[in-house]
């Protein structure tokens, strides 16, 4: 048998289709559904990843036909999905729409009626995925006339009804429980999928492959053989016209609290009993319950903000924030966010979480970098312990998906000089495929039923009330704002951050 054959055998599967259902967007014209969800559902119907006979059902504003809706999908898939005409007409006979506002009781009975008769023409079961593209002041104005309707709760264990929320999920700790509790009212929390498309990244997934399913790895996973985790999220685009939003809500709210938190979650989780949604889902929890807490007085110690001011980056000499449409010319709003965490177990104590993310800066640069020790000592006569670099493992998000192992190797000669070297895989390379966007990954495990990357009530509470003494004393304390160029790494004080740990960030 050949490597290949054997390897296909060995392959664990995730690919099953998904059972007979109706797909339920609200917010169905918007620019989330068509940029991302629309296209999501189109490609894993061309994999055949999706029941012959389900539905997509648009919801909300404007009230327009269903061949009209149609009209927009089909324009949606060529433009973002790259679908050909033939191809995008096939998708939306399976189409549909249902206009009205969020409030009105004529809209949910209208939805009902449509979904039941669908099923009847049809001949399948009445499974539905509410999934709500809309801004988060609605989703609880939702989840409750779906309860009022009937439509949330099935009798029997022969049908479901989920329901995905967007991000983000409150603005700060009281909100987030009151969301949580309004949710509640109308889904149990095994019906409940909070989407985070970060955690949908195949990189971010093969953390877990990595460390469970390698000898290698996990023994030296611990305080005894690492020295720090850095973790990037950079951006070089802007807010470009979504500064109504992020005046709202800034860096520390828009990545630092879900995405950076929970890729570090996954980073320092311990081994679950079962590659199981509620298993994997405690261990994260666990994690996050062990970040040691902030005190009164140490947070410009442990969390430092910034906000870009006008630069360039390849050439291009770009804008400072507070000149950006729908921008305050006097914003307190942060761009740049970098923050030490400790998690006070076991496997961690000692070790730094250091976790950044930022508009502006030189590169779009997503990735995980686990710095081990220095070895104990050097042999090698007229070499230093600053000549040699410590190891380093990568794991790349985005834009590059990739692992990437630096250690040190000797320069071909007489002499024994060492030099830093890189070996590495790439996703691309190594399987020759495509790699799958994360919302069709995330989308196709709410169809299944498979909530391990999805967040629970918990996770999000505990990460609200992590972040909330900075949230509060950076809104009641002025920034000495901007302080960084765009098209450089942030501001002075994000270095410093570690620079007094004799430590530095990977550029």
């Amino acid at each position: 048998m050949s490597t290949h054959a054997s390897d296909a055998l060995r392959r664990v599967s995730s690919d099953a289709k998904a059972g007979t259902c109706s797909i339920i967007v609200f917010g169905g014209s918007g620019d989330l559904t068509k940029r991302k969800i629309i296209p999501a559902l189109f490609n894993s119907y061309q994999e055949e990843l999706l029941p012959e006979n389900f539905t997509v059902v648009g919801c909300g504003k404007p009230n327009i036909s269903r061949a009209e809706y149609q009209k927009v999908v089909a324009d949606a898939l060529i433009e973002f999905a790259k679908a050909t005409e033939a191809e995008a007409k096939k998708f939306i006979d399976h189409v549909f729409f249902v206009g009205g506002g969020f409030e009105e009781d004529r809209l949910y009975t209208e939805l009902d009626a449509l979904l039941k008769k669908n099923c009847a023409d049809r001949g399948c079961k009445d499974n539905r995925l509410y999934y709500l593209s809309t801004p988060p002041s609605v989703f609880a104005m939702i989840a409750q006339n779906l309860g009022k309707h009937g439509m949330s709760q099935v009798k029997g264990n022969d049908m479901w009804r989920r329901i995905i929320i967007e991000k983000p999920f409150g603005r700060d700790l009281e909100s987030a429980r009151a969301l949580n509790s309004e949710i509640a009212k109308a889904f149990e929390e095994w019906q409940v999928y909070r989407i985070d498309h970060y955690l949908g990244k195949e990189t971010v997934q093969n953390i877990m492959a990595l460390r469970f399913a390698n000898g290698i790895f996990e023994p030296l996973w611990n305080r005894n053989y690492i020295d720090h985790v850095q973790i990037t999220a950079a951006e070089s685009l802007g807010v470009e016209d979504r500064g109504g939003y992020y005046e709202e809500a800034g860096a520390l709210r828009d990545m630092i609290q879900n995405h950076v938190m929970q890729v570090m979650a996954l980073v320092a989780m311990e081994p679950p009993t079962t590659f199981d949604a509620n298993a994997v889902r405690d261990e994260r929890v666990k994690v996050m319950r062990a970040i040691r807490p902030l005190k009164v007085g140490e947070e410009d110690s442990y969390f430092i903000r910034g906000q870009y001011d006008a630069g360039e980056i390849g050439g291009k000499k770009l804008p400072g924030y507070r000149t950006e449409p729908k921008v305050s010319a006097e914003s307190n709003t942060e761009t740049f966010v970098a923050a030490k965490f400790f998690v006070d177990n076991w496997r961690w104590a000692g070790v730094p979480f250091y976790l950044r993310t930022g508009k502006r800066l030189p590169r779009r640069d997503s990735e995980i970098a686990i710095f081990f020790k220095r070895v104990p000592h050097l042999m090698f006569k007229g070499t230093s312990d600053e000549d040699v670099a410590p190891n380093v493992l990568i794991l790349q998000i985005q834009p590059d998906e990739s692992i990437t192992i630096n250690f040190e190797a000797k320069v071909p000669g007489p002499t024994m000089n060492l030099k830093p070297v890189d070996m590495k895989f790439s996703y691309a390379e190594a399987f020759n495929v495509g790699i799958a966007e994360a919302y069709q990954r995330l989308i196709l495990d709410c169809l299944r039923g498979d909530a391990t990357l999805f967040m629970r009530k918990d996770m999000v509470e505990i990460a609200w009330w992590l972040v909330m003494p900075v949230i509060d004393l950076w809104k009641n304390t002025k920034a000495k704002f901007p302080n960084y160029a765009a098209g450089s790494w942030g501001p002075k004080e994000a270095h410093d951050l570690l620079e007094k740990d004799g430590r530095k960030w990977r550029t």
